[in-house]
This record gives structure tokens, sequence and C-alpha cells, in this order.
């Protein structure tokens, strides 16, 4: 298993330097400030490589870009409107572009709108960390309340909502405000300017379009894309959806081991695969993780690791982002599942052996307390959860474990 790390570019506060210390063998990357449905050109993703290649003291890192993560599809692309066409073209170029510099791993979603949600950025943890946090009563308060979503109050069951209306009575404005900043952090480029009439703007323009048409929408472009990242010897793998449940009124075709299923049968070729992130598809109580490495890990591309702890057994309900070894998710059971997915590919030859992973998100712990980081990415958070990972996947891979 590959250890790589996801870095934002310059601006990120965790420096390359930083991640040689944390030991990654990799860098996972992508051109965030390229506008969705651009071409990322050669030169683009070339400067990008060139800043993963250099240390701060302008010595040769060793580390190179490995994973994109994401190259981006357009809402038009998710609803086939407007500019979808230019859309999916200039993300085909773009693939090209990417094979020519050597990346061959694709990380994407079909998530419409939301990239992923929670409720709480900071939650505070009995021992002083902090860690994100998704709260069913929460969104629904601001669902039904805050945002005035049409019909909002018919996407709960009748205790949520009488939950949410008590919740949203004890809020006062600025607690309303930060709530919203909070959910709103999880639509790309909009944490500062989007508005809450945006939001209801972006849900509108999905209100002809149910789980039918966007599932028929991800096969449309994948049959499109897919061929020509298999033509290339480039793999692409679909991110789950973040909670993987129904929000806002919004259809979610990629949140249970049947809808992976399903779109691997629609467009079988090997590039078209999955990025198994034991976070999100973890927070329901109905997925299997290691079950589904065993049983798609052919198809596994990239792996994210983190953990949860689920605080219902509600497939709908309130979590909190756990330490990668606690949580609600075996770990161990996964990772082990990976491995022997590795074997399989040795014996049969595959040039992608080692499956890249990550430690995804992290408890913000020590410094990283205050130094206001991407949320979800502290530095010593994710350096604790990526030491711990690679000391599992170091005892399973032990010689007496084998014989076991």
């Amino acid at each position: 298993m590959r250890q790589t790390w996801r870095w934002f570019g310059p601006r990120d506060l965790v420096t390359i330097d930083a991640l040689l210390q944390a030991g990654a063998e990799g860098v996972v990357s992508a051109l965030h400030h390229v506008p969705t449905g651009a071409i990322w050109t050669r030169e683009q993703i070339e400067t990008r490589q060139a800043q993963i290649a250099m240390t701060g003291a302008g010595r040769r890192s060793g580390l190179s870009w490995e994973v994109v993560e994401s190259l981006p599809v357009s809402e038009d692309i998710k609803r086939q409107s407007g500019a979808w066409r230019d859309h999916l073209s200039a993300w085909k170029q773009s693939l090209f572009n990417l094979k020519a510099a050597g990346i061959e791993t694709v990380c994407y979603n079909f998530m419409p709108v939301l990239d992923w949600t929670r409720t709480e950025l900071a939650h505070p943890l009995p021992n002083g960390a902090t860690c994100m946090r998704f709260d069913l009563t929460v969104f629904a308060a601001f669902d039904i309340h805050i945002l005035g979503r049409a019909g909002a109050s018919h996407s709960y069951r009748p205790d949520t909502v009488q939950a949410a209306r008590a919740v949203f009575d004890r809020l006062d404005d600025a607690q309303k405000r930060q709530i919203t900043r909070n959910i709103v952090c999880g639509l790309p480029g909009a944490a500062e300017s989007f508005s809450l009439q945006d939001l209801r703007d972006q849900l509108a323009a999905y209100a002809a379009i149910d789980e039918d048409r966007l599932l028929g929408n991800l096969v449309d472009f994948l049959s499109e894309v897919a061929p020509v990242a298999e033509s290339l010897g480039m793999r692409l793998c679909c991110h789950p959806d973040d909670p993987p449940v129904p929000l806002l009124g919004l259809p979610r075709i990629m949140s249970t081991e049947a809808d992976y299923a399903r779109i691997l049968r629609a467009v079988d070729v090997m590039a078209n695969g999955v990025t198994l992130c034991s976070g999100s598809l973890g927070a329901r109580p109905d997925n299997d993780l290691a079950g589904m490495m065993r049983r798609l890990g052919d198809r596994v591309h990239f792996l994210h690791l983190r953990n949860v702890t689920r605080e219902s057994p509600d497939p709908q309900g309130s979590f909190y982002e756990a330490a990668h070894l606690e949580g609600d998710t075996d770990m161990v059971a996964l990772i082990d599942a990976a491995l022997h997915e590795e074997k399989r590919r040795l014996a049969q030859g595959r040039r992608d052996v080692s499956i890249p992973f990550r430690p995804d998100h992290g408890q913000d712990i020590l410094d990283d307390l205050g130094r206001k980081a991407q949320p979800g990415y502290p530095s010593i958070g994710r350096l604790k959860g990526l030491a711990e990972l690679r000391g599992v996947i170091a005892a399973l891979s032990h010689p007496a474990a084998r014989r076991g």
C-alpha cells in the first residue's frame, strides 16, 4: 500500500518539507485555482509537479504528484445542461494532459451541489482535540428553518423535525450564520461568497433531476471518459457521497456497495473504478467496508482511510470523525482486505499492485489547534493517523501474520 498525502498547493499550511517528515511516498493534489469546466493545461500541471518536486530550501524532494484529487465534474455535466458538452471535452483533454505528464490516477465525485457536508468543523472532544461532525438535528434546523427549503420537513422523521424546531429556537443570529458557513464550506470555492439564495438557486436547478436521471447522466459521463482513460492506461475512481444519504432533496447515487456495483457493471472497463473512502461510506451502518474491499477490490484504485463514530443506528444519523483506529469501521480488517487484494494483483501481473492510500482527514490535536488549516486536514492529526495506519500495515505484512 502506497502512502500518499493530500497537498492543496503552495497556500497549504502543510509544506512539502512536512510531507517528507511525515513519511509520505507520493502526493495527492489538484489544480484548485482552475475554474471547473476548463482544461487543465500541460503548463499548469507541470507547474504543480515542479512545486511538489522541491523542498523549501530548493532541494529535490523526491516526491511526485501521483493521484489527482479531484478533477472536478461540473454541475452542467451532472445535469446535462448548459455547456456540459464543452466541459466534457475539457475533461477528456485534461486526461490527455495529465497522462502526458505521467499522472495516471484521477479521483472525482458526482455529488450534486455539495462536495461534503458537516454542521461543525471543530467539534470539541473530551481529550481537548477537535474534529468535524455532522449533527442531523442541526442540519434539519438549517434545512427547514434557515434555508427554508420547500417541503424540507418531509425529508426527516417527525421526532427529528420536532427536535430541529427546538434547536432553531435556541439559536441566535451569530450561531445561525456559523452553521450556514460550516455547511457552505462543502461547496468548492464558495466558502466566502456563497449566499443562501445561491444555494436555493443551485437546488432549484436540480428540481427535475431524480436518482434515475442523475444515474443515467453518470453512466453517460463514464461512457465518454472511461474508454479514453482505458486507452491511456489511466484509472478513474469515483468518490462516494459524503455523507452517504440524501440531503437537501438532492439525489444521491454513490452511497452503498450496490451503487458502486451498478456503475461498475454499466461501464465495465478497468479504468472505471472506486475511491473507497472508509469515512464517507462508514457513516452508514449497513456498509461493510472490509467486504466491499474484498468484493470490489479489483476496481479499487484509491483508498481514503479515516474513521467515524456513528451516534445512531439509522443510516441517516449523526456522526463525528474519530481517530483513525477508533470509530465504527474495523480499520484493521479493511487494511487486511486491501493487502490481500495487492497479493492477488501481484499474482495476476498487474502494474497497479500497490494501492495508493492517504490518511483522510484527522482530528486537530497539539499545534493543530488554532492553526486554521483546511477543515479536516491538520498536519499533526493526519501524521498521527498515518503513523497508526503504517503500523497496522507493518503488523499485517509481518511474516508471522502471513503464516497465520
